[in-house]
């Protein structure tokens, strides 16, 4: 059955690509925060174990198209495959209930290991299903089609691709709006299960959908695979060069003409075009590396941006999206503008070419990238060292203080209701401060552990100055663009204080709060009981990451009035700064991955399509290892510094490159071919009884 003059099978194919590249780019784009905020790993692990799962995911592929050509065929492999794939994904579900293991009830997990080997268990499974099937739905589409459907299986590869990115963008806009829910049993967290439950029924979809064309599927039986033939060819003819390695015998034109005593000559000059190709690809992994850190550090670097849009509020691994946007605009602006403009003005562009512009573009990315962190920097708080202690001074009193930090460390002056910023002292210097406001002078001796920071709250009143010293514990900005937040009471009276649905409970005269945790970038309303007064009042906008301290001045007949005392600042530096470092790696890929494809299929003959495919992906697996052995090498603790690393490591591979391409000569496979049916039909003529000796030689082999 057609439609459209399409087989109708080819709808199921794509509706299954579409699900099964949304169930796993879903996954992707949280996994790193997952490892980050539900197993509490650090930027480095969640980064290490990210691209491991990324580099299996492309090593599995080889293993999936041998299986399919030398022993299932491609349908059971997809559908095998698939299943192993859906459990993953459930699997890894399961792994971010908090509730699993919370029977404390504070929510969160008391066993962490539990959570770690079931979701190290899914990303296993997934990736043996994504990689598995990969290489074979695409070739099982084009198998859907007759000889003289060219123009549709065409047709099918760009429609093929467009669901691919389609799913990918759909997912990464998706699935982070999931995470960022709240949801348990006992408490509420951030949603993993359901971001990663959706990919997982997406998943099941994908799978129930492919079964169910079963009947119309044209299944092509398993007809062996060219790798392994060319594999063999490879080491015989190694193997057979080793063993003459005397001088006495004659050297040979190629050392692949040693196998020629047990493989015909076409696959020998197939399997040389194929390794010039290889040979070429060795440079490649270093662009990976950096394009698939999108999913890792560039996240990251978003955790620590303001991700506030006018009325929307972006989460940082939303930021992902701007490359499958970009990709599906840029793809046809390259084709129909961008390459015919270059080809007016005389440059011959040539596939080898562009591949080198795309590698320069990618460390231009991350310059750009290490542009932006250090804006980030900038922003961050420094807090103290072990034999320092920081001292912010807040003045509740409606008279002008001055404090005076002796011996003579200086002093400074704070206005009525004010605040200053944080101070640095050597704690062992810093021996007592004295306090003047109004006419009165209160000296006051100082002990502090180092490493800490504190807050002198002062009030003057008609008898006396008060002077309460308050324990600051944060150590760190908040991450994931919280904010924290704690009250101080500066009422005669005692009070009991609640913002959002957060309870602060009571708090007495002149003492303050514990901080507590608040979502960034709302408004919450802040009410204070005192005597079986109630009044409210809705506090500012906090931004994301910042640290506030709020002060109680007044409550009376609905009247609260605050002040607002700022510990760390919020995240300054905006996500759309990010989107020129997307920008320029997007044109990268489009030019480079895109066109290396095509070039790699240009250059070998159409049988070893399947070889070119497994290098190509290899290259991304490998490339990814190296971010794990670069990143675990480099001891740098400035992540701008990476970021620069990175860009010069792949700028010398592309020189590197450039030098490799500009030696490569061009061929023509299709010319090679008719060369050899050439031969082979004039030896034919010579010897009828030829193709049946081939014949048996090539079964045996």
């Amino acid at each position: 059955p057609s439609c459209f003059g399409y087989p109708l099978s080819i709808f199921f194919i794509i509706i299954n690509e579409f699900c099964e590249r949304f169930s796993y780019y879903g996954m992707r784009a949280v996994l790193v925060l997952y490892f980050k905020y539900f197993l509490q790993w650090d930027d480095n692990l969640s980064t290490a174990i990210y691209h491991t799962f990324v580099a299996l995911c492309y090593l599995t592929p080889i293993l999936g198209a041998i299986v399919a050509d030398s022993w299932l065929g491609k349908f059971k492999t997809i559908v095998s495959l698939s299943v192993v794939y859906t459990i993953g994904q459930v699997v890894m579900s399961v792994s971010s209930i908090n509730d699993l293991t919370d029977q404390t009830q504070d929510g969160s997990p008391d066993n962490i290991p539990v959570h770690i080997a079931l979701s190290m268990i899914g990303l296993i499974l997934i990736a043996l299903g994504t990689g598995g099937i990969k290489p074979c739905v695409s070739a099982f589409g084009g198998d859907q089609f007759k000889e003289d459907q060219d123009k549709q299986r065409s047709r099918f590869f760009s429609i093929f691709y467009l669901s691919i990115n389609a799913g990918s963008l759909l997912s990464t806009i998706i699935t982070p709006i999931l995470r960022a829910q709240e949801c348990g049993i006992h408490s509420k967290q951030r949603c993993y299960p359901l971001a990663f439950g959706v990919p997982a029924a997406l998943m099941a979809i994908a799978l129930v959908v492919f079964i169910a064309g079963s009947g119309m599927y044209k299944k092509v039986k398993p007809q062996g695979n060219i790798m392994v033939q060319v594999s063999k060819c490879i080491g015989f003819a190694i193997k057979n060069r080793f063993r003459h390695r005397s001088k006495e015998f004659p050297k040979r034109e190629h050392w692949l003409d040693w196998a020629s005593e047990k493989y015909d000559k076409r696959l020998i000059a197939q399997t040389k075009m194929v390794l010039k190709v290889l040979f070429l690809y060795i440079p490649l992994p270093m662009f990976w590396a950096l394009f698939d850190q999108q999913g890792s550090r560039w996240t990251l670097q978003a955790t620590t941006m303001d991700g506030n849009f006018v009325a929307i509020q972006i989460q940082p691994d939303q930021m992902q999206t701007v490359n499958p946007i970009l990709i599906i605009i840029m793809v046809p602006v390259v084709d129909a503008v961008v390459y015919p403009l270059i080809k007016k003005c005389k440059i011959n562009f040539t596939p080898l070419r562009k591949i080198t512009v795309g590698m320069f573009l990618a460390s231009l990315a991350f310059v750009a990238a290490a542009l932006v962190q250090v804006q980030i920097d900038k922003t961050l708080p420094v807090f103290p060292a072990a034999e320092q202690s920081q001292i912010k001074i807040i003045n509740l009193g409606t008279d002008k203080a001055s404090i005076k930090f002796e011996p003579e460390l200086g002093h400074v002056d704070v206005t009525s209701m004010g605040s200053t910023g944080y101070m640095i002292f050597e704690t062992s210097q810093l021996q007592s401060v004295s306090i003047t406001s109004g006419n009165k002078t209160k000296p006051n001796t100082v002990k502090l552990p180092g490493g800490k920071r504190y807050t002198l709250a002062v009030k003057n009143n008609e008898a006396d100055i008060l002077v309460k010293w308050l324990l600051d514990n944060v150590t760190s900005k908040p991450e994931e663009g919280n904010n924290l937040i704690r009250f101080i009471n500066n009422l005669p009276d005692p009070i009991n204080v609640t913002m959002g649905e957060t309870s602060f409970g009571n708090l007495a005269p002149l003492s303050d709060s514990n901080y507590e945790l608040f979502p960034g970038g709302r408004q919450d309303s802040i009410i204070v009981v005192r005597n079986s007064m109630t009044c409210s009042h809705t506090s500012k906008a906090f931004g994301f990451g910042s640290a506030y301290t709020i002060v109680i001045n007044e409550c009376s007949r609905d009247r609260l009035t605050v002040t607002y005392s700022e510990d760390i600042s919020p995240n300054t530096v905006h996500m759309a700064w990010q989107i020129p470092q997307y920008f320029i790696l997007t044109c990268a890929e489009v030019v480079f991955s895109v066109t290396g494809l095509e070039f790699s299929y240009s250059q070998a003959p159409s049988n070893m399509k399947a070889v070119l495919q497994a290098g190509w992906l290899l290259t991304v697996a490998v490339g990814n290892i190296i971010v794990l052995i670069v990143a675990g090498a480099s001891k740098l603790s400035e992540q701008w510094a990476e970021y620069v690393l990175f860009a010069a490591l792949l700028l010398a591979v592309c020189i590197i490159f450039a030098v490799m391409a500009y030696f490569y000569t061009y061929v023509d496979p299709s010319e090679i071919e008719a060369q050899f049916d050439e031969e082979e039909k004039n030896q034919v003529k010579k010897d009828p009884d030829l193709y049946e000796k081939k014949a048996e030689a090539d079964s045996q082999m």
